[in-house]
């Protein structure tokens, strides 16, 4: 039977080469989507003509009152369209970005921060322990923002040095189960997220490339691949590690 891979926020940018990228490697997949569920559909038509199964799920992770309905599904998925009763890889992939800066940062933004970026892989995870394989992995997803500062992202930025935390103290408690657990932080990467501000915003984008080693800003595809690496087998002795993927920004 194919290893199984959970990705929350499946349906586009990092997510959704993650999830193609772990079916090139064997994986069947499920996915997570907000609303666009067409979106969500054309990545599972996607990782089934790679030759793997795959299935997407809505799931909202703003609110944890959402979570035990997710589980829930997520068993009736697992049973009815994959012949599971577990799975083998999960990565916290979902989340949206805050631009403004700390002096204008209301309380309301910095909860929505909490709440997408710390309580959803924090107790997300925790309910999903009992349905995740002993000798399993987990992959959080952090951001280089964390070690390096633009103006404008505080209340973001401190949220993902909070996973960086959460994953080492993930691998040591989990160990004990054989899971590893990883974080990866991606550099600035030309996608939607933030609004495409990255990807559409030409004097950004330059700045950005100009202090990166390698002389561009990051693409989806330059993640998925590591994401699924970390994943796999072949990463079998990476534990409570941070990889930086950002083509050397801020050297």
């Amino acid at each position: 039977m194919n290893k199984i891979a959970l990705v929350t926020g499946g349906s586009r940018g990092l997510g959704k080469d993650e999830a193609i990228q772990l079916a090139k490697k064997g994986f069947d997949v499920i996915i997570t989507y907000h609303s666009n569920v067409e979106e969500a559909q054309r990545v599972v038509e996607e990782i089934q003509t790679v030759g793997q199964k795959g299935a997407a799920l809505q799931l909202d992770i703003t609110s944890s009152k959402n979570f035990d309905g997710f589980v829930k599904n997520l068993q009736g998925v697992l049973q009815e369209q994959l012949g599971a009763s577990s799975f083998d890889v999960l990565i916290n992939n979902a989340g949206t970005g805050h631009y403004a800066p700390y002096t204008d940062t209301t309380e309301e933004d910095f909860d929505k921060m909490v709440n997408i970026h710390l309580k959803a892989p924090y107790f997300l995870t925790q309910k999903l322990l009992p349905l995740l394989n002993d000798g399993g992995a987990i992959l959080n997803t952090s951001s280089g923002l964390a070690r390096f500062s633009y103006p404008g992202s505080s209340a973001y930025a401190i949220m993902k040095s909070g996973i960086e935390t959460l994953t080492r103290y993930q691998a040591e408690e989990l160990g004990r189960r054989h899971i590893r657990v990883n974080v990866i932080a991606p550099g600035a990467i030309a996608t939607d997220f933030g609004g495409g501000r990255v990807r559409d915003n030409k004097e950004l984008n330059t700045a950005i490339a100009s202090r990166t080693a390698l002389g561009r800003v990051g693409l989806a595809d330059d993640i998925g691949s590591v994401a699924a690496f970390l994943c796999s087998d072949e990463a079998k002795w990476i534990n409570g590690q941070r990889i930086e993927v950002s083509g050397g920004i801020h050297l």
